[in-house]
C-alpha cells in the first residue's frame, strides 16, 4: 500500500482527471491503490469498533467454494448430505432448506445452524470438512461463518451482475485527515485495522508518484524542480493537468485494455506470423487521450461497423475482436480454427465487459454463475457473422490513412486543384504560344523510302514471301495467322519514325493488299529493332576461371 501522501494526491487527481470517460473509469478501478502504508510506529488509537459484518462475496463465498462446494455445490452428481438431492450450500434456498426439523443455515441463529455445529465439531465422524478432505477450518474462518449467519446469512450475486450503487461514506474518528470522500474510505479501512496513515510525502516523491501513475514515465528534473518551487494553491492540480496532457498518457493507460483484448503483433500458433494490427492499437490510445465516454468506447469496438454512416475509425475500432489467433500451419482446417476464434471472442467479451468467465457454459450450464449453455451459443451466434475465416492473409483487412497521411493527402489534393485550375484557364499568352507552336509544327515530313531486302514468314516455306526489285513484299502462302519479318537497309542519319505502305495489287480481291473478300487484312501489331551491318551484332562468350586448390571461390 502507498503512503498517505498518495491520499493527498488522490484528491487533486480526482478533481483534475476523473471527469468521466476512460480516465475516470481507470481512476475508479484503481482506487484501491490509494490505501496508506502502516507507519513504523502506529499512533495510539481508541479501541477499534466491533468487526464489520463479513461480506459474502469477499469473505464467505471463497470459504464455501474452497472447502464445501465440492460435495455441497451445484454438481448434482457429486452432491452429498442433506435430504433428497443432497445438501446445497451455493444457494440461499439450499442452505436454509428444512432437513427434517433443522437446517444448515438458520439466518440470525448460528447456534441453531447445522453448518456451525459441523465445522466446530471435534468428532472426526462429524466434523466438516472431513479429515480426508484436508485440515479443518481455522478459528478465524469459523468465526467468519458464524458472524455471517448471525447477521442474517445473506447470499450475494457476483458483483458483475449487481448494478453499481454509491455506498454511504463511512464515518472516521480522525475527521481532520480526509480531504475528500475517497480518503474517508481509505481511513476507515486503516482505522478498522488499528493503523494510522503516514505523514505526507515530500514534493519530490509526490511528483514522481503522479508522473508514474498517469504517464508510466518518471518526471524530468525540470518538472520536479518547477513543482517543488510552486508553493501557490493548486500546484498539485496544475501538475496533474500537465501530466494528463502528456503524449505518453494514452499509451500508459491503454496497456491494460490491450492486455484484455489479447493484442499482439503476431498471429500466434506454431508459425506465429507477423500481424499488422497496430492501427487498432493506435485507435485505443487515441480514445484514452480523448477521454472517450466508456459507452461509446464499447459500442464502437463491438459494433462500430453497424453504426449509421460508419466512418473508417468506427470500422477500425471493431478490430478488438480481430486479435484472435490465426493458424497458417499446413494441414490445418480453416473452419475448425475459425470456430475456435469465435469461441474466444465470446469468452473475451464476457471476461472484459462483465468481469466473469463463460467458458464453462460452452459444454454445460455454468455451475457457479447464472450463465446457461443456451446463452453461450446465443452470444456465439451474434459473433459468428464475421467475414474472417482463419486465412493466412488475415482477410478481410481495412485500408486506412493515418492522421498525418490524411493531412498530406489533403495538401496534395489542394495543390493539384490549384494547378488544374491554372491549366484550365485560357489566357492571351497561352493562346499566342499555342498558335506559335502550331504554326511551327512541320506538316510535310520528308519520308525516305527503305525498300525491303529480305522477308520471311515464321513457320512457312522459303518461297512464302517474295521481294521484287522495287522492294515490295508479297506473302503468297500466308495462312490465316502468321508472323512476318521484313529486313530493310537504312540510310545514314537519324531515324524519327517508320511508316508501312500497302499499295494493293490488281490481282488480289478488290485490288487490295489482303486476301479478304474486300481486299482487307488485319495487322495486330508491329515491332522493330535496329541491328548493325556487317555481322550479327555484339557477341560474347563464357570464360571459365579456375583457382588452384580446393574449395576456392571468387568473391
Amino acid at each position: 500500500m502507498k503512503a498517505a501522501s498518495d491520499r493527498r494526491v488522490a484528491g487533486g487527481r480526482r478533481r483534475a482527471a476523473c471527469r468521466g470517460g476512460l480516465t475516470a473509469l481507470l481512476c475508479a478501478l484503481g482506487g484501491a491503490t490509494l490505501a496508506a502504508e502502516p507507519s513504523a510506529a502506529p499512533a495510539q488509537l481508541p479501541p477499534a469498533p466491533s468487526p464489520p459484518v463479513p461480506s459474502f462475496t469477499r469473505d464467505v463465498k471463497p470459504l464455501l467454494s474452497n472447502r464445501c462446494l465440492r460435495c455441497h455445490g451445484p454438481d448434482a452428481a457429486s452432491r452429498q448430505g442433506g435430504g433428497e438431492g443432497g445438501l446445497r450450500l451455493d444457494t440461499f434456498a439450499g442452505a436454509t432448506a428444512d432437513l427434517g426439523g433443522h437446517a444448515a443455515v438458520v439466518p440470525g441463529r448460528p447456534e441453531a445452524s447445522g453448518l456451525v455445529a459441523r465445522i466446530t465439531a471435534t468428532d472426526p465422524d462429524v466434523v466438516m470438512p472431513p479429515p480426508e478432505a484436508g485440515a479443518p477450518l481455522t478459528p478465524a474462518q469459523q468465526d467468519v461463518l458464524r458472524r455471517w449467519i448471525a447477521a442474517g446469512g445473506r447470499y450475494e450475486p457476483h458483483w458483475a451482475y449487481v448494478a453499481p450503487r454509491r455506498p454511504p461514506v463511512p464515518a472516521v474518528r480522525n475527521a481532520a485527515w480526509p480531504v475528500n470522500d475517497v480518503d474517508r474510505f481509505i481511513l476507515a479501512g486503516l482505522e478498522s485495522a488499528g493503523l494510522a496513515p503516514q505523514p505526507e510525502a515530500d514534493r519530490f516523491t509526490l511528483a514522481r508518484r503522479l508522473a508514474l501513475d498517469l504517464t508510466g514515465l518518471p518526471p524530468t528534473p525540470e518538472e520536479v524542480d518547477a513543482f517543488v518551487a510552486d508553493a501557490s494553491p493548486g500546484a498539485v492540480e496544475r501538475l496533474v493537468d500537465r501530466l494528463l496532457a502528456h503524449e505518453g498518457r494514452g499509451e500508459h493507460l491503454a496497456r491494460q485494455w490491450l492486455d484484455l483484448a489479447r493484442y499482439a503483433d503476431s498471429a500466434g500458433y506454431a508459425d506465429d506470423r507477423p500481424r499488422t494490427i497496430w492501427g487498432w492499437r493506435d485507435w485505443v490510445i487515441g480514445a484514452f487521450d480523448a477521454n472517450m465516454p466508456f459507452d461509446e468506447f464499447t459500442v464502437r469496438q463491438l459494433a462500430g461497423d453497424l453504426l449509421p454512416g460508419a466512418a473508417t475509425d468506427d470500422r477500425l475500432a471493431t478490430a478488438f475482436h480481430r486479435n484472435t489467433l490465426t493458424n497458417s500451419e499446413g494441414g490445418t482446417i480453416d473452419e475448425e480454427f475459425r470456430t475456435v476464434a469465435v469461441v474466444d471472442r465470446v469468452n473475451t467479451t464476457l471476461s472484459t465487459w462483465m468481469g466473469t468467465t463463460i467458458a464453462c457454459a460452452q459444454c454445460h450450464d455454468h455451475k457457479y454463475d447464472p450463465l446457461s449453455q443456451r446463452e453461450f451459443f446465443g452470444l456465439y451466434a451474434i459473433l459468428n457473422n464475421t467475414a474472417d475465416a482463419d486465412r493466412p492473409g488475415e482477410e478481410p483487412v481495412l485500408e486506412f490513412l493515418t492522421a498525418g497521411q490524411r493531412a498530406e493527402k489533403a495538401r496534395l489534393e489542394a495543390e493539384r486543384a490549384t494547378v488544374e485550375r491554372i491549366l484550365a484557364t485560357d489566357t492571351p499568352a497561352l493562346a499566342a504560344a499555342r498558335d506559335a507552336w502550331d504554326d511551327g509544327f512541320p506538316r510535310d515530313v520528308a519520308w525516305q523510302p527503305a525498300p525491303a531486302a529480305a522477308a520471311r514468314i515464321d513457320g512457312g516455306p522459303a518461297d512464302a514471301a517474295r521481294t521484287d526489285a522495287a522492294g515490295t513484299v508479297r506473302f503468297d502462302a500466308a495462312g490465316k495467322r502468321a508472323v512476318a519479318t521484313i529486313e530493310a537497309p537504312l540510310a545514314a542519319g537519324p531515324l524519327a519514325g517508320i511508316r508501312l505502305e500497302f499499295p494493293g495489287d490488281a490481282a488480289w480481291p478488290a485490288g487490295g493488299s489482303g486476301r479478304g473478300g474486300d481486299g482487307s487484312f488485319v495487322l495486330s501489331g508491329v515491332t522493330a529493332r535496329l541491328e548493325p551491318t556487317g555481322g550479327d551484332g555484339a557477341t560474347g562468350r563464357f570464360v571459365r576461371v579456375e583457382l588452384a586448390g580446393k574449395e576456392k571461390m571468387l568473391s
